[in-house]
């Protein structure tokens, strides 16, 4: 009879990252698991696993994106898990949802980057493991063990392959200046900045270009994109100092509002994300590139207690 360290590690996927997990799953090699959830007439709901978990490694797979029941889906699902013995939770967020708070940025104000940290270890997560964080440092904001993965494994081969013989990096903002220079001193390029000021959240007051693009492929990189107000904004500029092209790379494609709409009237040429978050809609000019391979492969790695530091490249 198999021991513990033995018993096959078991995946399961809260209801908005299913399709991903699924591949995970595949790729990973282990078919996913059972889980029912039933839902009151009031929108409460309540999760169940439909297999035992008792002495197992346990995958819970979500991103935890606005609205908040996604981020409620994976608390409960740790919850139970924790009540059903599992001997490891690991929750695997692709995206890890409410990062931009993730300090005060004004008096009176939560920082709920720290709260959703706590929240997640209170529920039973013994480890975590994510994907471009808005900030390195909320790795700072768990006790547990946090493997922080970067998309420049699944983006950089992408680049590679286009052949842009004028490629420019791009940070869409100050805040993204490192991430730039991570992909600019992997591609050697040359690098330049947006620097804008906001009005509000989501509402840019103005932006500035700092560096020369005129005969340039540029391609701006970003964790994220939301409204696509600033990236948007970035290429029309971009376009218009005389970039021959400009692409945009983003991890995680919340695109909420009109983002869609901007997306297609911007003069980006293509915009490329990951699967972390589910499209609402397709679109010509938006590529998605899959991050299976890659959890599957740090999953593979975890249960066997062995090194991920192969999957860095920045």
């Amino acid at each position: 009879m198999p021991t513990t360290q033995q018993l096959e590690p078991k995946i399961f996927a809260c209801k908005q990252s299913e399709y991903l997990a699924k591949k995970i799953a595949e790729s990973f090699g282990v078919p996913l698991g059972n889980v029912i959830t039933s839902t009151y007439s009031d929108g409460e709901f309540q999760p169940s696993f439909e297999e035992s978990v008792r002495g197992r490694r346990v995958f819970i797979i979500g991103s935890t994106h606005p609205g908040s029941d996604h981020l409620m889906e994976m608390l409960l699902m740790l919850d139970a898990a924790k009540r059903a013995s599992a001997r490891h939770i690991t929750a695997v967020l692709p995206y890890f949802g409410w990062a931009r708070q993730d300090r005060k940025d004004k008096p009176r104000v939560p920082i709920a980057a720290k709260l959703v940290a706590k929240m997640l270890e209170t529920a039973g997560a013994t480890r975590i493991v994510t994907m471009d964080l808005h900030a390195d440092q909320i790795q700072g904001f768990f006790e547990k063990p946090v493997d922080h993965l970067y998309a420049s494994t699944i983006f950089l081969p992408y680049i590679q392959k286009l052949g842009l013989k004028n490629l420019t990096i791009a940070s869409p903002d100050m805040g993204g200046s490192k991430r730039a220079y991570a992909y600019s001193r992997f591609l050697e390029s040359d690098v330049v900045i947006c620097y804008k000021q906001r009005e509000k959240a989501n509402v840019i007051s103005h932006m500035e270009l700092i560096g020369n693009v005129e005969g340039q492929d540029v391609i701006l990189v970003d964790d994220m994109v939301d409204t696509a107000g600033t990236l948007t904004a970035a290429a029309n500029i971009m376009m218009e100092r005389g970039a021959k092209s400009v692409r945009a790379i983003c991890t995680h494609a919340i695109l909420s509002g009109n983002a869609y709409e901007r997306i297609e009237n911007s003069q980006l040429q293509e915009l490329i994300v990951t699967d972390s978050i589910p499209l609402r809609k397709q679109s010509d000019k938006i590529k998605v590139l899959t991050c299976a391979n890659l959890f599957a492969d740090v999953m593979q790695s975890v249960q066997r207690n062995q090194s991920i530091s192969s999957k860095f490249l920045m």
